[in-house]
């Protein structure tokens, strides 16, 4: 493939991560991610 053909692919998947990023921000998905993390640290050193 072309350098450039590579560098629109490239452009594009940025693009369409940094959507997906807000994407999940907006719909307050970090958060979730943050009990679960919490909740897997507990269960791993025993507590929960």
């Amino acid at each position: 493939m072309s350098e450039k053909r590579i560098s629109w692919i490239r452009r594009g998947l940025f693009i369409m991560a940094t959507f997906f990023l807000c994407y999940g921000i907006t719909r307050g998905e970090p958060l979730v991610v943050f009990v679960k993390a919490v909740n897997i640290c507990l269960e791993c050193i025993g507590i929960g």
